[in-house]
């Protein structure tokens, strides 16, 4: 099967994994981006002369297809992963709690370290231990919120402030009566209950847009500040149409957020794509904290019953503070953030109690993540037409929205393009494509 030339709209982990998916089949690719610096919502950008990221962005050694993304653009030696699953929670009164993993399978890899875990009493810990039985044993009812399923479960304020919150909330980075209890039942099944090496943490050690730029010396060419209008298909593909110009492609693959995906398409309904206006966006804060104080010795740590759930040190006298789930706190003055993230750090951290903040930042990022909304399905990347394709995080992947479903949208997209039947191998100039009839797109 043979594509020649072939269009990605958006910048992001999603729109580059579909791109050089496709540049490997041998199609000829060019991206566009209507930003000027690539990378989506997992991207950097400099303050003061510092380059730093729009967030503090984890993966878990589970997420195979984003590492394999790393590795394919050269720079797996940039992330560093943990030996084995390790974190340690901090509560306001200075009591440190520690789960990690032992050398037992799962899913009793925790039992050790949670049988100790000092946060919790013997009755909120065997509270947690049906509840995780539950979830093992009893498919999620994809009309129940996660909140209904903890209340259901006997979770209360104790499981949640010492359990739940810290790990669920930046994993889902949505309130719990917005979140489908099945997208919280697979990251528990997948990071927690099924493989013991599968929760691990991990990060970049260089800024992430470094991965994006990466990948995009790979392509045929990368268009930065070039916003795409609209998309109208003719007889041999696809027309772009940009505020330069139109240009012609075989095929897209939009790579975009929900909203701008629909009005590029102008009548996602006759392009079979669904479910667009079912998504709803979620903040995410990260406060940048420049120090005197030294190392704090950890690379990271939670935070119990803060606004801050965990603390990620970059370097030593540089922290980063994230705030998921962030609505509250979304339009506070930044000066009030970043006084607030350092005493929350001095709370926790007593080491820094006589330390000085040098300097600050606060990034903010009000469409983190999109999620649809209890009970929507989300959208697949297959459209009706043969020469169009929808990738991003927030679609169906089977998970949610993070750089692994990323990474995986993108290919899975990619796929659609080339698996298509209108694509044929045997004609003359490589390939037959299908005539099909389809509306054009508005402009939006």
């Amino acid at each position: 099967m043979a594509v020649e030339r072939v269009a990605v709209v958006g910048g992001g982990l999603a729109g580059f994994a579909a791109a050089l998916a496709l540049k490997a089949s041998g199609a000829h690719v060019e991206l566009f981006e209507r930003s000027r610096i690539l990378g989506g919502r997992a991207t950097s950008f400099e303050i003061d002369g510092v380059e730093v990221d729009n967030g503090q962005h984890v993966f878990l050694a589970c997420c195979t297809e984003f590492i394999n993304f790393a590795q394919a653009v050269g720079m797996a030696g940039q992330l560093h992963l943990q030996a084995r699953f390790d974190a340690t929670i901090l509560s306001r009164s200075g009591k440190a709690g520690r789960l990690r993993t032992s050398a037992l399978p799962a899913p009793l890899h925790l039992i050790g370290s949670f049988a100790s875990y000092s946060h919790l009493g013997l009755a909120g810990k065997l509270r947690i231990a049906r509840a995780l039985a539950a979830a093992l044993l009893r498919k999620a009812d994809p009309s129940e919120t996660f909140e209904a399923w903890l209340a259901r479960n006997g979770q209360g304020s104790q499981e949640r402030a010492a359990f739940w919150d810290p790990f669920f909330i930046p994993a889902l980075n949505a309130p719990f009566d917005r979140v489908g209890a099945s997208d919280a039942m697979f990251v528990l099944k997948t990071a927690f209950l099924r493989d013991a090496g599968a929760a691990r943490f991990g990060f970049s050690r260089v800024p992430l847009a470094h991965l994006t730029q990466a990948a995009a010396k790979q392509l045929d060419a990368v268009h930065i500040s070039a916003g795409i209008l609209s998309i109208t298909p003719n007889n041999a593909g696809v027309t772009l149409r940009k505020a330069e110009g139109d240009t012609d492609f075989d095929a897209v693959v939009l790579a975009v957020a929900p909203r701008q995906a629909e009005r590029i398409l102008g009548d996602p309904q006759g392009y079979g794509v669904t479910n667009l206006d079912k998504y709803d966006p979620y903040p995410i804060i990260d406060v940048h904290l420049w120090h005197d104080g030294g190392s704090i010795r950890r690379d990271f740590v939670a935070a119990l019953e803060s606004p801050l759930q965990w603390i990620f040190e970059k370097e030593p006298g540089y922290l980063c503070c994230s705030f998921s789930a962030a609505d509250e706190y979304l339009r506070q003055p930044t000066a009030e953030l970043e006084s607030l993230a350092w005493r929350e750090v001095q709370t926790f951290l007593p080491s820094l109690k006589d330390a000085t903040l040098v300097r600050s930042a606060v990034t903010r990022n009000p469409e983190a993540t999109w999620l649809p909304r209890v009970g929507a399905k989300r959208t697949q990347q297959r459209t009706n037409h043969p020469a169009i394709a929808i990738a991003g995080s927030w679609t169906e992947t089977g998970w949610p929205d993070t750089m692994e479903s990323a990474v995986r949208s993108g290919n899975l997209a990619a796929q659609v393009v080339l698996d298509h039947p209108a694509y044929r191998v045997g004609s003359p100039d490589g390939y037959i494509r299908a005539r099909t009839v389809c509306p054009s797109a508005g402009a939006g």
